[in-house]
């Protein structure tokens, strides 16, 4: 399983305690949104108690929010520290309270909380754990109904054998339409990056195999 690390994270120690890990692949890289991306499926944003406090009052924590619910990745938020360093940030209780809200009931932004880095990276190869045991023939599919024309796109495409929401947005970009991907050889499907043979010989026995009613359902 990798887990590539936003190269702006590598001093929070958080990468050592990964790196120590055998199971995981990681690799250090500037990502576009978040800070620990786990399979090209699900990032996770980490914000300390004081980095969170300072993006409540400077207003950057609902920007952020927004780019994380528009990426094509799965978003989660790992809020790391104590309680003592919340109080020490001077933030007022009840903003804290109310920022948590609006993460996890307006943006529908799943929220985790660990102490310290260590726990943090224990979050994470959970997180990569039971990603991993999951067949990898399953949809990963968010629970709502997305908005916009690339969004519902990318949600149909998610439909297809072993697609999550990063190999969509990559399908999509390289054929430029739904249609387009139905309609491409397996060969075509294979290059592009995360789809392989075996994916693509998947995608379109789905696609081009009849349905006789009254058949088993497998």
């Amino acid at each position: 399983m990798e887990i590539i690390v936003d190269d702006r994270e590598s001093n929070a120690g958080v990468l050592t305690h990964l790196q120590a890990i055998q199971t995981l692949t990681v690799a250090v890289r500037r990502l576009p949104v978040g800070d620990y991306l786990i399979d090209k499926r699900v990032v996770f944003e980490r914000k300390t108690l004081h980095d969170l406090a300072i993006s409540i009052i400077d207003g950057r924590l609902f920007n952020q929010a927004c780019r994380l619910v528009s990426c094509p990745y799965r978003p989660v938020y790992i809020i790391e520290g104590q309680t003592s360093d919340l109080a020490a940030s001077g933030i007022r209780r009840e903003a804290y309270q109310g920022a948590i809200i609006s993460l996890t009931v307006l943006f529908n932004l799943p929220l985790l909380r660990s102490n310290n880095a260590e726990e943090t990276a224990r979050l994470i190869r959970y997180a990569a754990g039971q990603m991993d045991r999951t067949a990898k023939d399953s949809l990963y599919r968010p629970g709502y109904r997305p908005k916009g024309k690339r969004k519902r796109q990318i949600y149909i495409l998610q439909g297809l054998p072993g697609i999550g929401p990063g190999r969509a947005a990559r399908l999509l970009d390289m054929f430029g339409s739904v249609e387009a991907v139905f309609c491409a050889r397996a060969d075509a499907l294979s290059q592009v990056e995360g789809v392989g043979q075996k994916t693509a010989g998947k995608i379109r026995q789905l696609i081009t195999e009849r349905w006789i009613p009254g058949a088993q359902k497998t």
